[in-house]
């Protein structure tokens, strides 16, 4: 009984896991748009964004299913005449800041920015008391 109450238990669990990756990839994942230009602005863009999934490559470079959903995204949008920067908007809200490799700063990453600086005052600071008055 307890076998079979954890393949059960197993098989509900894989289950969702596995359809995740039989789905088919969103039509602009891997299919570039017609008008060059906007397909460029795509592509400059899609290098600033981070797959969530693999977190060290951009999107226009993972081969994830979650990056070729972002890739269609993107496309779709700066296709419907978004600027690149409303569709960075709009992932960012919809994914988090750590969605760009370029971050704003906002009431939450502003301490990313202020604390190297405070850090170098602080070490400079020291380094003059220490040897500032040297004769």
């Amino acid at each position: 009984m307890t076998r079979l109450l954890a393949a059960m238990l197993l098989t509900a669990f894989a289950l969702p896991l596995a359809a995740q990756d039989t789905m088919p990839p969103a039509p602009y994942a891997y299919r570039q748009l017609d008008d060059p230009a906007a397909e460029a602005e795509a592509q400059d863009l899609m290098e600033t964004l981070r797959c969530l999934k693999c977190q060290s490559q951009s999107i226009a470079d993972s081969d994830a299913p979650m990056a070729g959903d972002m890739r269609h995204q993107v496309r779709i949008r700066i296709a419907s005449g978004e600027s690149p920067n409303e569709v960075r908007q709009w992932l960012t809200e919809r994914y988090g800041d750590y969605v760009s490799y370029e971050p704003q700063i906002s009431a939450t990453t502003w301490p990313l920015f202020a604390i190297p600086i405070l850090l170098v005052l602080v070490v400079g600071a020291i380094l003059y008391r220490r040897f500032g008055k040297l004769p």
